[in-house]
């Protein structure tokens, strides 16, 4: 075999077969792509993996032991189901196999061996169908076989197995032959960090590090590769993120310095500013009058008064006659934020900025006038939806792009927009941090500024859990409530996930295994509690229907909202609820981000379990605008200690944006730190948790930004930049971030 290394194509050292299918499967191309795809555990022969609380539809891999195996007939169709048990000596868990027999024979009792699977439920049973797996077979695999002496028994039994993340068509034994056959094969493997730090943490060498995280001897090893991993993975990081923001900060942009503007907007305000506003006005105002271009993320709770500090940084653009683009994901917000911007500037400023609304369904005459004054740069203030981004729309000195509720719009969308100015100063809002957005928050990359206190005369709202099921009479309670609110004269919103009547929860095609009228599979292990009768997800259809019929409501006017509906149906429903002709609107997350209405006092969101955490957050955040508190009541029936019903009591706990992002991170992730995934399951980072690693994240910012400050670019370090090298597509798309 030729000389390999790390950046060896798989195809040439484990044949192209099995290289594309991890190319398929994971993206992987080149030795270093396999040897950083880890292992997710590390199991034992002689130790068995806990079965009790498996997920359901999720793919797993479990080491356990053949407890015993059956063969009988379908009922109702030709031919044989083979189930055999498996268990970690407390649970069991059953393999399903159709027109198999001679799995009968390999499915011994008392085998032992890895099992990998997709987990279905069926019948209060937890099942793999058709699983693969692969024995320890001592005999096979032991030195020595069936004479082995008791020492080489305990070691051999005793040596970690590694797990990897795998899919149906690579299991995790197919994933460590190909593993261990690149690290036969690979040359040695130059070392990118210097010599003294690896010397200062106490880290094993890189090649060293790959051995004792894939072919372990003993527990020690894999934890000592583990540790120097996850620095590298720190430092790697921290180093690329400070290399392109000291770049950054090297691009010039026209300094905006604060004017007459600003000071006559402030002078007519009829209330205080809030402490919070103050101060991160005056930071704002500070990086607007830099050479370099400002880039901030303003954080705030539904109400902290954002959208006000971005109006006065919109102020102090224009003062150099600077455009400013504010970015909203609806029309409906859009709308709401340009009479508001209007009515806040008043005649005589609203005249000198002549602000401009843009959207997509706008009439032709008026888009065109509009655009034209964006062209002249006669408008300084251009408000709308993605329309801004076409490429019809150009400005004539766009300094100060603003994007409200961030988390809404990808990255590639945001940087769209960017681009149309000469490197303009970027301030994103939002209530709700994404898990991305956190990440890059904690590596230092994304610079925060937070509104924790709200204007006087808020009165906040408060989140309750509904368990429909534990407290029946609770849940009667919350439509008498909502009742009792609207003879009040206010208005209810109520959410569903659904539209119309559907597939039941957590059933997907495939995902039955075995025949309706059968027998259940014997000896599955049971889910988290007894679930109860699955029913359909509560939706927008049925639930109008069922509050039109309720007594309470029988005479009020009860409307329907969803993203399906045409446009100007939706744009008249909303503006209906707005103006208070409708009492209840019951809608799907499409009111997430929406207009205005200070009446509507309670937020019912039904099967809130079926929401993440940001969107419960931004959902609540529609009640409580006026000057009644706002009433959140998330209706579940989601089970005590269930990740669902924790997710649901947590948002019920806080109302902290940032502290539920925290969590938001803990469930779903950081994202693709360095892509422009937004979060969920692919992730660059591979060993290092934001969440737990702060510690180790802050020391590797230090380590690199003392070597840039005596190596800026790199040029002793040739291993790292041409890490770095590698990362330039990433790096252009966290600067778009």
């Amino acid at each position: 075999m030729a000389h390999v290394t790390l950046e060896s194509p798989l195809s040439g050292i484990i044949g192209g077969k099995s290289a594309k299918a991890l190319e398929k499967a994971f993206g992987m191309r080149t030795a270093q792509d396999l040897l950083e795809h880890l292992p997710r555990r590390y199991s034992k022969r002689g130790e068995l993996t806990p079965l009790v609380g498996l997920p359901v539809g999720e793919q797993v891999t479990v080491v356990a032991q053949v407890l015993d195996v059956r063969v009988r007939r379908m009922q109702r169709r030709p031919g044989q189901i083979v189930e055999a048990r498996i268990t970690d000596g407390v649970g069991t868990l059953t393999l399903t196999f159709f027109n198999q027999p001679f799995r009968a024979n390999e499915l011994r009792a008392g085998r032992q061996g890895i099992f990998a699977g997709k987990v279905s439920e069926y019948r209060g049973a937890y099942q793999l169908q058709h699983p693969d797996y692969e024995f320890f077979d001592a005999d096979a695999e032991v030195p020595g076989g069936a004479q082995l002496e008791e020492a080489a028994a305990k070691a051999w039994a005793e040596t970690p197995v590694p797990i990897y993340p795998a899919t149906t068509q690579m299991p995790s034994w197919t994933i460590q032959r190909s593993v261990e056959m690149v690290l036969d094969a690979l040359a040695d493997v130059p070392d990118p960090l210097p010599t003294e730090m690896l010397r200062a943490e106490g880290l094993l060498s890189l090649r060293a590090a790959f051995e004792g995280a894939h072919r372990p001897r003993n527990d020690s090893d894999w934890r000592a590769a583990q540790r120097s991993l996850k620095f590298r993975e720190a430092f790697d990081l921290q180093l690329a993120l400070m290399y392109r923001r000291r770049q950054h900060a090297a691009e010039a942009s026209t300094p905006r310095p604060a004017g007459a503007l600003l000071e006559r907007f402030d002078s007519a305000l009829q209330f205080d500013l809030t402490g919070d506003q103050v101060a991160v006005g005056a930071v704002i105002a500070d990086e607007l009058a830099l050479a370099h271009p400002m880039h901030r993320l303003l954080q705030g709770e539904v109400g902290s008064g954002k959208t006000l500090v971005a109006l006065r940084a919109m102020l102090q653009v224009a003062e150099s006659g600077g455009q400013s683009a504010l970015l909203a994901p609806t029309e409906v917000l859009a709308a709401q934020h340009f009479r508001s911007v209007v009515e806040a500037l008043g005649p005589d400023l609203a005249a000198s900025l002549n602000p401009v609304l843009i959207t997509g369904r706008m009439p032709a005459a008026e888009r065109r006038r509009a655009l034209l004054s964006l062209a002249s740069g006669n408008a300084l203030v251009a408000v709308g939806t993605h329309a801004l981004m076409s490429e019809g729309v150009t400005f004539y000195d766009l300094g100060l792009t603003v994007i409200d509720e961030q988390h809404r719009f990808g990255v590639e969308q945001r940087e769209a927009l960017r681009q149309k100015g000469a490197q303009p100063h970027v301030l994103a809002m939002t209530a709700t941090p994404i898990p991305r957005t956190v990440a890059l928050t904690a590596f230092g990359d994304l610079e925060t500024l937070t509104i924790r206190e709200l204007p006087p005369g808020r009165q906040g709202i408060e989140t309750f859990v509904v368990p429909e099921l534990e407290m029946p009479r609770r849940a009667a309670r919350v439509w008498e409530r909502a009742a009792e609110d609207i003879r009040a004269g206010r208005q209810v919103y109520v959410v569903c996930p659904a539209i119309s009547g559907g597939k039941t929860p957590n059933l997907e095609e495939g995902e039955f295994a075995g025949e309706p009228d059968d027998e259940a599979t014997g000896g599955g292990v049971a889910g988290p509690g007894a679930q109860p009768p699955k029913r359909p997800l509560a939706n927008v259809i049925d639930s109008v229907a069922e509050i039109r019929a309720m007594e309470n409501f029988s005479a009020l006017r009860v409307e329907a909202l969803s993203g399906d509906m045409p446009g100007p149906e939706k744009d008249r429903v909303m503006s209906e609820f707005a103006a208070g002709a409708i009492d209840v609107l019951v809608a799907t997350t499409v009111i997430e981000v929406g207009v205005n209405v200070p009446n509507a006092s309670i937020m019912i969101v039904r099967d809130a379990d079926r929401f993440g955490v940001s969107q419960l957050h931004q959902l609540r955040g529609r009640v409580g605008r006026g000057a009644h508190a706002g009433l959140c009541l998330l209706m579940s029936v989601a089970e005590q200690g269930t990740t669902a019903r924790e997710r649901i009591e947590a948002v019920a706990a806080t109302s902290d944006g940032f502290a539920l992002a925290e969590i938001d991170l803990e469930l779903r992730r950081e994202g693709d730190i360095l892509g422009t995934a937004q979060s969920g399951g692919k992730s660059t980072l591979k060993l290092l948790r934001v969440t737990h690693d702060g510690e180790l994240i802050a020391h590797a910012r230090e380590l690199a930004g003392a070597l840039l400050d005596v190596d800026p670019e790199l040029i002793t370090h040739p291993g790292l930049a041409a890490m770095i090298a590698r990362e330039e597509e990433h790096l252009e798309n966290l600067a778009k971030s």
